[in-house]
């Protein structure tokens, strides 16, 4: 077993907004947070949130994992007027990159080699749309064209980290190990 992530970021510069549509999904969205309704009230949801730069706003929890955050990031995209990016990269195969806006799928991009491609049989796209990867990416057209063309997932995590100047290599679980992340995530309790 290779090493493994989750996480989502929300394309905003308003930090409060963006902490009141995670409020709201911890309280009338519990489920796809992994925790049944009528527990919302019981126990805190527990997130890590950081402005990681002047456009993106970074959001970690212990149930973002490869499978799961899509969905939130799903749910979440409806509840915010801003495009929300989901990252999930599984033991060094797989980096799944997937941006939704109003609760629907814009675009997504996996990186793999095509081994794994071949192993996981259902592994494709939900919606290649470049265009609105490349706009929302904010990323120049040559520099888009070598990083889709990026077949090893640690070096299209590395490139995306590099081109939107913020580290996508974050998970919840390792904020106790990493003071770095300690450092740059604030912790909100809903």
């Amino acid at each position: 077993m290779g090493r493994s992530f989750a996480n989502l970021h929300i394309k905003s510069k308003n930090l409060e907004k963006t902490v009141e549509a995670l409020r709201e999904l911890s309280e009338g969205h519990a489920k796809v947070l992994g925790k049944p309704d009528n527990e919302a009230q019981e126990s805190k949801v527990v997130m890590y949130v950081s402005k990681s730069n002047e456009n993106w706003i970074s959001v970690l929890h212990d149930y973002f994992v490869w499978g799961t955050v899509k969905k939130i990031g799903k749910t979440l995209s409806r509840l915010i007027e801003e495009p929300v990016m989901t990252a999930g990269y599984m033991n060094e195969e797989i980096f799944e990159l997937s941006f939704f806006e109003n609760g629907d799928i814009q675009a997504e991009r996996i990186f793999c080699e095509q081994w794994t491609r071949d192993e996981y049989e259902q592994l494709q796209e939900e919606r290649l749309n470049d265009d609105y990867l490349r706009e929302a990416l904010d990323i120049r057209n040559e520099d888009f064209d070598d990083f889709i063309s990026i077949t090893s997932p640690e070096q299209a995590v590395d490139k995306l980290s590099e081109l939107v100047n913020m580290s996508l290599w974050s998970d919840s679980e390792w904020i106790p190990h990493e003071e770095t992340l300690r450092k740059r995530f604030g912790k909100y309790e809903f």
